[in-house]
């Protein structure tokens, strides 16, 4: 079984509009509601390719009602830590730029705490474990790497997508894969990113501090996949795009089921970078529709690394 974890999941809000005026009254044209949080993304995307998993994390309030219900009727699976406070309601909003409004998120408790990771501690090697997205300010700062750690004394494979610090603290416990974007890749080691190479001595960097495979996410260039023994870099078809939101977290579904259905690493990079391309494409996660209408057009190419 795939696991997501979602430490901080959210209602995602978004209101599209003709422009946006800063200070003034401003009408939305249309407005969706979705459940939303990048662990949660990826679960539904993996549904959209037949994977079963089920969600953990924490949920509370009518916004945490809502996002159980939503994946219910989804069919997926979810296992969630009821919390004492409302779960957080993110709004973005979308006009010719794209501002994302994102709330903190409600207080976890250790109690809760305690039985996230015994859950964890449930689990067996023959699961998959997905982390995800951002942390509660109430919860450990150490907490990916805690879970990280169980993952590892249980041999239970894993997958960290996440920003720097969250990231980094897992490396030593050796993920399956991880996937910074660029502009993350920049952050992380202070450096400017101008072509394939530059991507991939960044990635290797991660690598050496222990992630097994390193898949960089380059937006409309495609992606590039670094693993122990070869460069793999995927080009995309142009289009337009309508949401970024969740383009990342439906690649991370797409490699994670590539690798379940026993599929090549550059199969399994294929239809990752065909699910994110998707999205991309569409107002909400990509459907199995329009990922099967993509795949087709992707291109992937072993390129030599120095």
């Amino acid at each position: 079984m795939i696991y997501t974890i979602t430490l901080n999941p959210s209602i995602d809000y978004v209101m599209f509009t003709e422009k946006f005026d800063l200070g003034g009254l401003n009408r939305a044209t249309s407005t969706h509601k979705f459940a939303g949080g990048k662990g949660i993304n990826v679960s539904r995307v993996l549904k959209a390719l037949n994977e079963t998993s089920t969600a953990l994390g924490y949920i509370g309030g009518f916004p945490g009602d809502f996002i159980k219900k939503e994946l219910e009727i989804s069919n997926i699976n979810t296992d969630f830590i009821q919390v004492d406070e409302d779960t957080r309601i993110n709004v973005k909003l979308k006009g010719n730029t794209e501002t994302e409004i994102n709330a903190p998120g409600p207080e976890i408790k250790p109690a809760h705490v305690e039985a996230l990771l015994n859950q964890i501690k449930a689990l067996t090697k023959e699961d998959y474990v997905i982390i995800a997205g951002s942390v509660p300010k109430s919860l450990p700062a150490d907490i990916y790497a805690t879970i990280a750690e169980i993952c590892t004394q249980k041999s239970i494979p894993f997958v960290v997508d996440a920003e720097k610090s969250l990231l980094i603290q897992t490396l030593q416990h050796q993920p399956e894969f991880v996937k910074p974007n660029k502009v993350e890749l920049e952050e992380m080691f202070d450096v400017t990113i101008n072509n394939d190479q530059d991507t991939i001595d960044a990635a290797r960097k991660l690598m050496t501090q222990g992630a097994k495979n390193v898949l960089v996410s380059l937006g409309g260039e495609g992606a590039i996949l670094v693993t122990a023994t070869d460069c793999y870099k995927a080009t995309v078809p142009s289009g337009k795009v309508i949401n970024t939101v969740g383009s990342g977290d439906s690649t991370v579904a797409g490699m994670v089921a590539g690798l379940a259905q026993n599929k090549s690493f550059d199969e399994s990079f294929k239809q990752a970078v065909s699910c994110g391309t998707a999205t991309a494409f569409t107002e909400d996660l990509a459907t199995s529709e329009q990922i099967a209408e993509i795949i087709n057009n992707v291109t992937i190419t072993k390129i030599e690394g120095k």
